[in-house]
């Protein structure tokens, strides 16, 4: 029997969340069971209440809020704790149409893919600020270069995740989940889809950045930093090229006066390009001991999904901060 459960991470939601909750499927074609999680991040309102009293399966309250990344890694953890096959991640806001929950899983039931993306098709979102369409459409576009995927909304938190899948993925990023775990899937040759889905009206404002320079800024951070702990020798090699490089044509610079009889009179580019060309032997060199330690990193992360499996094979499977997600079915509080 397959088994789906539709994860909610919620902050301050008891006034959206029953028309999301309301929203979502009740019978899927190819799905058995359906369960709904909630993971409260801290909220100060009476959202985990609500979510019980609408009878949502499984709740999770953090004490504090930690964070979309953490709530959303909390959520995948208690999901394969309680046996889910499949996993849909979906907002609390109702943004997401809950008809299309069956729309992405489609491709992860045909054994076609192990992780799915709703495409909002952001040009058509006429309730975004015109510069929030553009910037997330060449976010977007920077992500497919940096995963080698092909996911044209890579912001979209509607997305569905295979029970492997799920085990594989680790967080680093305390901002979102959204763009760190598409450049993972694509570094870790997972297979990924995106479908069109449709969108409802808009309930309220974003939570997740208090403005573009903001969003802009943290989402550059998370994307530079992911994609160098897979690639550090890229990186690194990119810019001791520039380094070495310039000190390079600086040096042919003064060869050529030099050569001319007019060296004395440019000794600072002698010096100057030395040094450039040294920061950039030395850049390189941090390349090539990055690289080493992206190795043992994924060695290591192979070793914890395959302590999480055993884990999980056992039922004692905790969450990304070793706190216990299934030590109740109803109901567990973390710090």
């Amino acid at each position: 029997m397959s088994k789906l459960i539709i994860q909610i991470p919620c902050l301050n939601e008891s006034a959206t969340l029953p028309e999301t909750l309301n929203d979502l499927p009740k019978n899927i074609p190819g799905i058995d069971i359906i369960e709904i999680l909630v993971i409260d991040d801290g909220s100060t309102d009476n959202t985990a209440s609500v979510a019980r009293e609408h009878g949502v399966h499984h709740v999770i309250r953090f004490k504090r809020n930690r964070g979309l990344a953490a709530a959303f890694a909390a959520g995948l953890d208690a999901c394969l704790k309680h046996g889910a096959d499949f996993i849909v991640n979906t907002d609390a806001d109702n943004q997401y149409s809950g008809a299309d929950v069956a729309k992405l899983l489609e491709p992860l039931v045909g054994g076609h893919a192990d992780v799915t993306i709703g495409d909002r098709n952001i040009s058509s979102l006429k309730h975004l600020p015109i510069i929030r369409r553009i910037l997330q459409r060449l976010g977007s576009w920077v992500v497919r270069q940096v995963s080698s995927t092909n996911v044209p909304d890579s912001t979209s938190g509607f997305r569905a995740y295979t029970r492997e899948a799920a085990l594989s993925m680790t967080f680093v990023s305390e901002f979102s989940y959204t763009l760190e775990s598409i450049i993972q899937t694509g570094k870790k040759r997972l297979a990924i889809a995106h479908v069109l889905i449709d969108t409802n009206p808009k309930t309220r404002e974003s939570r997740l950045f208090k403005s573009v320079a903001s969003y802009v800024k943290k989402s550059a951070a998370t994307i530079i930093r992911v994609y160098a702990m897979y690639e550090p020798l890229k990186i690194f090699t990119y810019i001791g090229i520039i380094f070495f490089g310039a000190g390079f044509a600086i040096s042919l610079r003064f060869l050529y006066f030099y050569l001319n009889n007019a060296g004395q009179g440019h000794l600072q580019s002698l010096i100057l390009s030395a040094v450039l060309m040294i920061v950039g032997f030395q850049v390189l060199l941090i390349g090539l001991v990055a690289d080493v330690i992206s190795g043992n990193r994924k060695l290591i992360e192979d070793l914890v999904y395959r302590v999480r499996k055993m884990e999980l094979s056992l039922g004692t499977i905790t969450d990304r901060n070793n706190t216990d997600v299934g030590s109740t079915h109803h109901e567990s509080e973390t710090h």
